[in-house]
């Protein structure tokens, strides 16, 4: 076998996948999806050809035109990254359906209980399919060297509706024997069940595949976003107000990067259980609540997710190997996209905050520098244990640093030329190397390329962001480490990311009297935007301000955005003398656990694993 990623069984001598057609009937009272899953290969292909799959059952693989049983076989243990593999015997087919079900362990999928949706009324659920959680969904060849289309049916009760990563086709009665033999026409076609019907026209890779089913509501916010959220009118009024000006961004984007190819930019605001800011599903951005604050601040997400448009979604890293790609290239493209819509101190602010972040990555990476690279090897790693702020930040900083080299007008026409060069190609650090070369010629006599790409830690033509502002903020922050604390006439006029860069820049373990000093004039504790308020619980935990552990639980038991629970957990258990706070730390997880995705789960559990 000659895997073509680290973390898939898929072998580089069988065809790859170019469409799948799924049916898929949402079982709410086992939390479970009966699924007939149609593949499509480019060719016709006789042998064995593999899948990925994790926590499915499978019952059978068919010929979709004879419905005879092709043989296939699971493999007898399941690897603890990859899962396991499915292996089809072929006889010239170009075609093969798969029957199988998920299990109530499926990594991709939260599903919602009445009780934990906003109305209380109806049943939930979410995907989250990067980095490698496709599988454990539908079968499929999953890993992003692998683009596909798609089509797909969702049978689901009639009081609720869906959302796709697709377009939407019809919402309609369902029809006997369209399932593919996901189930019986008795149960497909049953009294109180609809059918939603998408199609995704361009090959996208497995882990943009997204779909979420609930009581859904919406907000048109431009001629081609709307804001979808639960069908609670005071969150949709809050989102379509902080999002007003995704038109706007839309348009900044490509004029700097080119047509926007995915016709419609939705966003869908999740509950706040969804374990990232934002995940950038074509068509249909997820987002968590928390990007939600009242000051348009929030549209940075969008404008990440936006950037992923054109960087990770029309070119993709072909392994997770070389993630910098998409999120480096994203990354900076958000800044540029911020700078032009909110101006050159919104964008430094965003960089400050992202250095800060890069250098306290570092020093988590300490003792295992591999993952300080952008071009990683990650075989027999799971790449959610080491999501990190380094393929975004040292990324954008790369970037940065050739567009310092070669100038902005240079570096725009370069993009332009990369993203028309590779659209829907997933690719690897080589080529996007190869192509910079051929494209600036001499760059490898100015910028050191293979340090930058290979090299471990900070290079030192990296740089920390120059601006008035963000120089006034660690300046104020140092003189809060002598004893001064801000006075109101400096602060006035701070937002949620003044503060946040502030708050990151006071020293990880400060004096407990003057934190709490702090908090008793700014209320940061109290803060609705969570940015602020978790790096200051942050400094509270590590300064042993046991007064704030309340606030500390209840936010830990609110939230399940990981950018959150790692580093209070983290600053929890982390460090000697921490007893209390690590049988605090694991009461705590017990109570929230349910109401984390399996993904957010699995990070807790390795935290505590390690420290408690």
């Amino acid at each position: 076998m000659s895997p073509i990623d680290p973390h898939s069984f898929t072998d580089s001598t069988h065809p790859l996948t170019t469409h799948i057609s799924l049916s898929l009937y949402f079982d709410f009272s086992s939390s479970t999806i009966r699924s007939s899953t149609l593949i499509s290969l480019p060719t016709r292909h006789s042998g064995p050809i593999t899948l990925d799959t994790r926590s499915l059952s499978i019952s059978s693989v068919l010929d979709p035109t004879t419905h005879t049983h092709l043989p296939f076989s699971l493999s007898p243990t399941s690897d603890p990254i990859k899962g396991q593999s499915l292996i089809v015997s072929l006889s010239n087919h170009s075609k093969f359906l798969v029957i199988s079900s998920t299990s109530t362990s499926s990594s991709a999928l939260q599903w919602l209980s009445p009780p934990q949706t906003f109305n209380k009324s109806h049943p939930y659920v979410y995907t989250q399919c990067q980095s490698i959680h496709a599988r454990s969904i539908f079968p499929c060849q999953d890993t992003p060297a692998a683009r596909v289309c798609y089509a797909a049916k969702l049978n689901i009760p009639r009081q609720l509706s869906a959302v796709m990563s697709a377009r939407h086709v019809d919402r309609r009665p369902p029809v006997a024997s369209e399932n593919g033999s996901a189930c019986d026409d008795s149960l497909w076609c049953a009294e109180g069940r609809v059918v939603e019907e998408f199609v995704m026209e361009q090959p996208i890779p497995p882990y943009l595949f997204a779909f979420a089913v609930g009581e859904l509501g919406f907000r048109e916010v431009g001629p081609r976003t709307r804001v979808y959220s639960e069908s609670v009118p005071a969150v949709l009024d809050a989102a379509a107000r902080e999002f007003s000006r995704t038109e706007d961004m839309i348009r900044v984007g490509e004029r700097m990067f080119g047509a926007y190819d995915w016709e419609r930019f939705d966003l869908l605001v999740l509950p706040p259980s969804f374990p990232y800011g934002g995940m950038e599903n074509p068509r249909m951005v997820f987002l968590t609540p928390t990007v939600i604050k009242g000051d348009a601040s929030g549209a940075q997400v969008v404008a990440h997710e936006l950037a992923h448009s054109w960087t990770g979604n029309l070119i993709t890293n072909k392994t997770n190997d070389h993630f910098w790609l998409n999120e480096g290239f994203t990354t900076y493209a958000e800044r540029r996209i911020v700078e032009a819509v909110q101006g050159d101190d919104r964008a430094a602010l965003n960089i400050g905050i992202g250095w800060k972040g890069l250098v306290e990555e570092m020093e988590r990476f300490k003792d295992n520098m591999e993952f300080t690279k952008l071009k990683t090897n990650q075989e027999g790693i799971d790449p959610d244990d080491i999501y990190s702020q380094v393929p975004y930040e040292k990324g954008f900083q790369f970037l940065w640093r050739i567009e310092r080299q070669i100038g902005r007008p240079a570096f725009d026409e370069f993009l332009k030329k990369y993203i028309a060069t590779f659209k829907f190609q997933s690719i690897d650090t080589d080529m996007f190397l190869n192509f910079l070369k051929a494209n600036v010629p001499g760059i490898e006599n100015e910028i050191d390329l293979k340090l930058w790409t290979e090299g471990t830690g900070i290079p030192s033509d990296a740089m920390e962001p120059v601006s008035n502002i963000y120089s006034k903020i660690v300046s104020l922050a140092n003189e809060f480490k002598l004893g001064r604390m801000p006075r109101e006439d400096e602060v006035a006029d701070w937002q949620g990311q003044e503060w946040e860069l502030y708050l990151e820049n006071l020293p990880k373990s400060g004096d407990a009297s003057q934190v709490s000093a702090l908090d008793a004039r700014y209320r940061l504790s109290e803060s609705k935007d969570y940015e602020v308020k978790v790096a200051f619980l942050q400094l509270a935990i590590s300064s042993r301000c046991r007064d704030y552990y309340g606030e500390v639980e209840k936010t830990l038991k609110e939230v399940g955005r990981m950018k959150y629970l790692r580093p209070l957990y983290t600053a929890l258990v982390q460090g000697s003398g921490k007893d209390e706070e690590k049988i605090f730390a694991k009461r705590v997880f017990t109570e929230a656990s349910d109401c984390y995705h399996p993904i957010a789960q699995g990070v807790v559990e390795s935290i505590l694993a390690k420290h408690v």
